[in-house]
């Protein structure tokens, strides 16, 4: 730690201004007080520093001393990071819990990775091997669905001149370069300073698609691998239940979820929830592939913005190792909320709604660093970083600064809609508002993958849904009755796709995860059933006969039909063609 040191000259709140740091530079970490407490420079006005505190402030007044540390806000990356719960600056909860209780001490530290921890490194480069950065060198089995590779760090090239199986802790040497600046130790943490991106050999255009085995999301408004979605929606509408079933079900490799400013008792149900759900592909517990970070709304404001970018840091490192991974944010507008406070005393000229002029291009920032990517390192290696922010906008208004700054940059907009929470329609995604730019290219992939037809009948369920929309003003003024015997078959078969395939209930074993093959039989068995209907209509058949078929009870029940007895779709196809068939012309 620099030896630098300054003096406090005011305090408000998390801000606290500093003078007499010599050579301070913007967004470098101190340390305030005699708590030495975290903090980062966010301005420089002559020889004043500006410090965000990301601890509460109690207790510091002018005079009290400020040390320079000399290097910017950064975390750790090793092994060691899967499993773990950290607060917003990467401070391991766990193991503050159980040195100081349950309520972290102020200026408590511990380091991120546990340096009591054995891991055992097996090589994949060798002595004589020539590595640039990004090259990995070996790997760690560090939990059971996941393998740590170690890579070379950034900036760095040579030779390999020792290298071997290493059994140590995070800081034991598991190899030796020769790099033109002379021998070099690497070990298997490195540091990297979160607000900095961290370097690609180039983007790709998306091209997989991203399953959550959420009905309404993946044939409706997909997402792709290294995409962008926005989750905005009311108080109460399911946000965070959405968030947590993209986080267990998203066929990612490696989850990150940030709880940015959350109420306490939503992040609590994620830490009891997460080491108890199993993951579906190989059984093993949801946490052997997750990393949480935690900045509940009663932590100091500061820490938000931090911990956004910790979480985006942290994920960057598994993409860069050749990893698809989901990043969920909950949510960014408790992050903008801190920024409009923090810009409020630093006495920043105040943009739309009080939040500062640089609102749009920090929120950019963020999603702008998804993506799906050839990794640095001289064999090409494809990873993806897929973000999911929520957002809740005050009173469900969308028109508000940060919904619309996140809209500006993302490509997916699942709008949440509090009439249909309270109408207990859940996932509570409101189908005529909602969007993903994403949908050529999953039409696509589905076609090839899935059926030929999966763009064909979501087109039409789409189709039938916004004309059910157009027909439900019509009933609101002269009733059902007044409608012709087509429209009426019309709003049967959208109740139908609403009712039997929107609705989706998260809680329950069979119905909370569907994959593409069942979802497209579903889909298409309320179609073949309106498909059916039709011709039956024009040939006299009477409008109440199809209106209360005994089959219904069995479309109803087609979302808990086991993912093995798919077949099960094909005898229900028949059954509705039969009953159909048999009704009086």
């Amino acid at each position: 730690m620099s030896n630098a040191q300054g003096e406090v000259v005011k305090v408000s709140g998390p801000l606290v201004v500093a003078r007499g740091l010599a050579n301070a530079r913007m967004y470098e970490m101190v340390r305030v007080g005699e708590s030495r407490l975290f903090g980062e420079i966010i301005e420089i006005r002559g020889g004043d520093c500006s410090i965000q505190v990301y601890e509460e402030t109690e207790g510091i007044g002018p005079g009290q001393p400020v040390f320079r540390t000399g290097e910017a806000l950064s975390v750790e990356l090793g092994p060691g990071l899967i499993r773990s719960i950290y607060d917003g600056v990467q401070r391991p909860l766990d193991k503050l819990s159980a040195e100081f209780g349950e309520y972290i001490v102020r200026g408590a530290e511990s380091p991120a990775l546990d340096r009591k921890k054995q891991w055992q490194f097996e090589p994949v480069a060798k002595a004589g091997d020539a590595v640039v950065e990004g090259d990995v060198l070996g790997t760690v089995q560090e939990s059971k669905l996941v393998v740590h590779k170690i890579m070379v760090p950034r900036g760095m090239a040579g030779k390999v001149t020792k290298i071997g199986p290493v059994t140590g802790n995070v800081d034991t040497v598991v190899a030796v370069l020769d790099t033109k600046d002379g021998s070099k130790d690497i070990t298997m943490v490195q540091r990297w300073p979160v607000r900095q991106p961290r370097p690609v050999t180039r983007k790709l255009p998306p091209t997989e698609t991203m399953t959550t085995g959420q009905r309404v999301l993946d044939m409706l408004f997909p997402l792709t691998m290294g995409g962008t979605a926005c989750v905005p929606g009311p108080f109460g509408s399911g946000k965070t239940v959405v968030q947590h079933q993209l986080a267990k079900w998203a066929n990612a490799r490696i989850v990150v979820y940030v709880g940015c400013g959350e109420r306490g008792n939503e992040m609590t149900d994620v830490l009891m929830e997460f080491p108890e759900l199993k993951d579906p592909e190989s059984g093993e517990p949801l946490m052997e592939r997750t990393v949480l970070i935690a900045n509940t709304s009663n932590m100091p404001v500061a820490a938000r913005e931090a911990s956004v970018f910790t979480g985006i840091t942290i994920a960057e490192y598994f993409r860069d190792m050749g990893y698809s991974v989901a990043l969920m944010a909950d949510s960014t507008s408790r992050w903008a909320e801190a920024m409009r406070e923090m810009s409020g005393r630093l006495e920043e000229m105040p943009g739309e709604e009080g939040y500062p002029a640089y609102l749009a291009s920090r929120i950019a920032s963020f999603y702008e660093r998804s993506g799906s990517v050839v990794c640095k390192g001289s064999e090409e290696r494809k990873g993806t970083l897929s973000i999911i922010g929520a957002v809740s906008p005050p009173g469900g208004d969308f028109s508000e600064p940060v919904v619309q700054a996140t809209l500006r940059v993302v490509k997916v907009f699942w709008g949440l809609d509090d009439k249909l929470a309270f109408a207990r329609h859940f996932p509570a995604i409101n189908w005529l508002t909602s969007y993903s730019l994403y949908q050529d290219v999953v039409d696509k992939h589905a076609n090839e993958h899935v059926h030929p037809k999966w763009q064909e009948n979501r087109q039409r369920a789409m189709t039938i849904l916004q004309r059910e929309a157009e027909l439900d003003e019509l009933v609101r003024l002269v009733g059902m009755d007044a409608l012709p015997s087509t429209d009426r078959l019309l709003m049967q078969s959208a109740k139908m796709i609403r009712e039997d395939f929107l609705h989706q209930n998260a809680f329950d074993d069979r119905d909370t995860y569907t994959s593409l093959p069942k979802q497209f039989k579903m889909m298409d068995t309320i179609l073949h059933y309106y498909d059916k209907a039709q011709p039956a209509l024009a040939q006299g058949v009477p409008l109440n006969k199809l209106l209360s078929l005994e089959v219904f009870e069995d479309i109803s029940r087609a979302k808990l039909i086991a993912e093995s007895d798919l077949d099960q779709f094909e005898a229900l196809k028949e059954k509705i063609s039969k009953e159909i068939d048999a009704l009086p012309r």
